[in-house]
């Protein structure tokens, strides 16, 4: 790797009269010279310090490169402008989710990669008058005439720079910058899957014994008459590898495939001569706890079903885990540290591990998750890769599952599926040329939860495709559909206020005289269903309740898991998180119209029938990222004279398959928020009854086609759908969450 260093003046660069000028920015009142803005690096620290001060970047992405600046000078040498400057923005990126940034794009594009400046700017501390001087340098006008071989110059001939064989604080992969940690996060995930995916499997031989024994097992385990039930394939797929991932979207059956799998690899256990009976340690885990006690609900009734007798192997009930657990407790969070109790070192004792709702896993969780499983156990991804990506860097679910679609089974893996599951597989979804991880990678292409007729189906596959037609559109605003509704769909920009006001009334009522025929009549199942509800639903439970101090603590147990399954009825979904649109104007404005109403009694601090969320895990009280608790006025104290007085408690559901309560008083809640309103993303990992997502006026970066699809498919029968601009809704679907990441080519290099 070149060490020649470079000028300072060899990116000092003569932008001319021509650089295009941003017009949503107020027109500076002097012409501004780029020339030496990358010139010095005092030039560009100081610009740095500008776009911090005007939101647009974090005080973490300055400090980033000063850091730089200070460990070249330690080391004798002379900082390169363009160096800080990429380092300043391969920090901010990761901000934005991505593990790296790649300079090609950048150059490309730098305006669109960056989304600089922001939408929205996080506290500005610059007048408008300033921040209209920084016209004229912005990161797209100041990277407009630098080349790609500059930016490989400058960072090869960095000591801060390397290829990842020595220490330093960036690396430097092809064209893509990483910070040192993200780099080593995407190498040990990749070297993790490729590892196991390398490891010879009993079952490749389908004449073999074990291959039989799971053949019988998956013959019992499915009665399905179809021609290829994709369920089977995927369990035989994902039995085969230490390493599978199984994607589809909502109600293909996810929970029922991973559970017979769970069974038929327990069968081949138990026949298996080298583990003379023993059982596989099997563990189920969940990024968040609301993940978590979602598939703790499902799980539990799946494995009740199981044709456990008819198995071989003297499969037995207990042999099958029901308990799930979030991946933070799994691996043995530590306070105050990124490190877990459980490492190369310290490995966990299981056999096979089965994590769900994947793609919320960040890179930085999934490579800690690789670094504690030991290295002949078996890993399991479940999850729906359309939905919107990890919270943090990374989209590991997205990145594996690339090519999962068309399938690229090659014509060995289809003769291995044919023998052990007796359905062929179709020949669009072979391929000569399938890569080792197609071969483990599986999905689920039938929906169970929804009829071809279902209107959440066909809006949640017209986004998905980014195929909005005009028949679909007309269609939800004119209740073609059972289940759908856009409530103001037939007027394109609707008045701001009307359109807030309009949110709030259907987050009281549910608005059910909007839907087709009222929402009455509808039988899905078997089953007659209720028509759609608002907030005044839970509440009427709430003011319903005749207990009193003398009554058990069952009583208000189950009075409380009541409100709490009414409460999860209806749920409003924002794209965003501030202004009038977002999570905090909307709880506002809720819960000032259900103080209106009379159905709460204030609208601030603590007060009976508030519903918050837990935004951080909090061990000691047993409450995780996402736990939804709603507040009731109990009469558990004393007065000075032993007569019972009412007190505030929070009603949160155990979190396992019991269907328990936990009380837990409000003062020793810390990280938390009101929640008739929560963003989209705070969402994954639920299911609502009903659900209305709320789009703003404008559009944004954060507005996608993975946002939109992942709150349509929160909803298990009813989704309404409310918008500042209906041209806002199109266009939002137009839009990709695409994450700078070399994991997928990392694989495919194998």
């Amino acid at each position: 790797m070149s060490r020649t260093r470079h000028t300072e003046n060899q990116f000092a660069l003569d932008l001319g009269d021509d650089t295009p000028v941003n017009r949503a920015a107020t027109e500076s009142p002097e012409a501004v010279d780029n020339s030496q803005l990358l010139a010095h690096p005092d030039d560009t620290e100081a610009l740095l310090g500008q776009w911090q001060q005007a939101g647009w970047i974090r005080p973490l992405d300055t400090g980033f490169a000063r850091l730089i600046r200070e460990l070249s000078e330690e080391q004798g040498e002379g900082p390169q402008p363009l160096v800080l400057l990429l380092a300043a923005l391969t920090s901010h990126q990761v901000g934005r989710g991505h593990v790296c940034i790649d300079l090609a794009t950048l150059l490309d594009d730098a305006g669109q990669t960056l989304a600089l400046p922001p939408e929205e700017p996080a506290n500005t501390g610059l007048s408008e008058s300033e921040v209209a001087n920084l016209q004229g340098r912005y990161p797209q006008e100041l990277l407009s005439r630098v080349q790609l071989t500059d930016c490989l110059a400058a960072l090869q001939g960095s000591l801060a720079v390397s290829d990842g064989s020595v220490p330093a604080p960036l690396v430097l992969n092809g064209t893509r910058l990483y910070l040192r940690r993200f780099w080593r996060y995407e190498q040990r995930i990749a070297e993790g899957i490729q590892q196991r995916l390398a490891l010879p499997s009993p079952l490749a031989d389908p004449q073999s014994a074990a291959s039989q024994t799971l053949s019988t097992a998956l013959s019992k385990l499915f009665q399905s008459t179809e021609p290829v039930d994709y369920q089977k394939l995927a369990c035989a797929l994902a039995a085969r590898n230490r390493f599978a991932v199984i994607t589809g979207g909502p109600g293909t059956g996810k929970t029922t495939t991973v559970v017979n799998l769970l069974a038929a690899l327990q069968a081949v256990a138990g026949e298996s001569p080298e583990r003379a009976g023993r059982k596989y340690r099997i563990r189920l885990a969940a990024p968040t706890g609301k993940a978590a006690a979602r598939l703790n609900e499902s799980i539990g009734g799946a494995v009740s079903k199981l044709p456990l007798a008819d198995l071989p192997g003297s499969v037995k009930l207990e042999d099958i885990p029901t308990k799930v657990t979030t991946l933070h407790r799994l691996l043995g969070s530590r306070p105050d540290t990124r490190q877990f109790r459980h490492h190369r070192d310290n490995p966990l004792l299981v056999d096979i591990l089965v994590i769900d709702e994947a793609s919320m896993v960040d890179v930085d969780l999934m490579a800690s998750v690789f670094d504690a499983l030991p290295a002949s156990a078996q890993l399991i991804l479940l999850g729906d890769k359309d939905q919107l990506a990890s919270v943090d860097a990374g989209a590991v679910l997205g990145e594996l599952c690339q090519r999962a679609l068309d399938a690229h089974y090659t014509p060995d893996t289809a003769r291995w599926l044919a023998a052990i599951t007796g359905a062929q597989v179709p020949d669009s979804l072979v391929d000569n040329s399938g890569q080792p991880l197609d071969q483990a990678v599986a999905m689920l292409r039938k929906s169970y939860r929804f009829g071809q007729d279902s209107g959440i189906r066909q809006l949640a596959e017209a986004v998905n495709t980014s195929e909005l037609t005009s028949q679909v559109l007309g269609q939800i605003r004119d209740a073609g559909f059972d289940d759908v509704i856009w409530l103001n769909g037939q007027t394109p920009k609707p008045d701001p206020d009307q359109t807030l006001e309009l949110i709030c009334y259907h987050a009281i009522t549910g608005s059910p005289e909007a839907f087709r025929n009222a929402g009455q009549g509808r039988v899905v199942n078997g089953e007659a269903l209720p028509t759609p509800v608002g907030y005044r639903h839970y509440l009427e439970v709430i003011h319903s309740c005749d207990l009193t101090a003398d009554s058990p603590r069952e009583a208000w147990d189950a009075h409380a898991a009541e409100v709490l399954e009414a409460f999860n009825d209806f749920q409003v979904l924002c794209a965003l998180r501030k202004g009038p649109w977002g999570v905090e104007g909307l709880n506002q404005r809720i819960a000032q119209k259900l103080l209106a109403e009379k159905l709460i009694d204030k609208t601030d601090g603590w007060y009976a029938g508030r519903p918050v969320l837990v935004t951080g895990n909090d061990y000691n009280l047993g409450l995780m990222n996402g736990d939804i608790g709603l507040t009731f006025s109990v009469p558990w104290d004393k007065t000075e004279t032993g007569e019972p007085k009412a007190t505030l408690r929070v009603a949160f559901p155990s979190g396992d398959s019991t269907g328990g309560i936990r009380w837990i008083s409000p003062s020793r809640l810390q990280q938390l928020e009101t929640v008739y309103a929560m963003t989209v993303h705070k969402s994954q990992g639920s299911e609502f009854n009903h659900t209305c997502l709320v789009l703003p006026d404008r559009l944004s970066p954060v507005l996608t086609k993975e946002l939109v699809y992942t709150g349509i498919t929160r909803a298990r029968n009813w989704f309404s759908l409310i918008t500042g601009d209906a041209q806002v809704f199109k266009d939002s679907v137009s839009q990709q969450v695409v994450r700078a990441s070399g994991l997928a080519l990392r694989l495919g290099e194998q």
